[in-house]
């Protein structure tokens, strides 16, 4: 049932869900490709989105993309819901970069979705707030990251 005093999805959402039909529409093409051409394509994507924001948003995606890479560089770049995103094998997003100016919120966060392997015991953390890396942020992220997607 819609809201009585506006839509029901703010245009951010509206936006997001558009991005994502239009990913879908791209993966689907993609599925016949090589791996490396979907591995190429997926980057690219990606680096565009990164390219697209701006401030810190910019920064702190670059460095997300850079500890993704070099920790667990067996992930497929690839956007989700128009975020930088990164994929398992089998296309199930592990982690992706969720920049604070496309919500209109207070930080920007990295969120680890089912697929990321960090189950340990009945409760754990599935997101990050980021508003700015340290040397000690980067280890800490690149290990999570590293569990969350162990090399194949």
């Amino acid at each position: 049932m819609a809201k009585e005093d506006g839509p029901t999805f703010s245009a951010e959402e509206r936006a997001a869900m558009q991005a994502t039909v239009k990913e879908r529409t791209a993966a689907r093409s993609r599925k016949k490709a090589d791996p490396e051409t979907i591995r190429r394509e997926g980057e690219a994507e990606v680096l565009a989105k990164i390219a697209e924001l701006e401030g810190s948003d910019r920064e702190l995606a670059h460095a997300v993309h850079e500890l993704v890479m070099d920790n667990a560089g067996h992930l497929l770049p690839r956007t989700y819901y128009g975020m930088p995103g990164y994929a398992n094998a089998d296309g199930k997003i592990v982690l992706f970069f969720k920049p604070k100016a496309k919500f209109k919120v207070r930080y920007a966060t990295i969120e680890f979705e089912w697929a990321a392997q960090l189950d340990d015991g009945h409760v754990w953390p599935t997101r990050y707030a980021i508003t700015a890396l340290t040397d000690e942020d980067r280890d800490f992220l690149a290990d999570r990251i590293r569990t969350a997607a162990p090399a194949e």
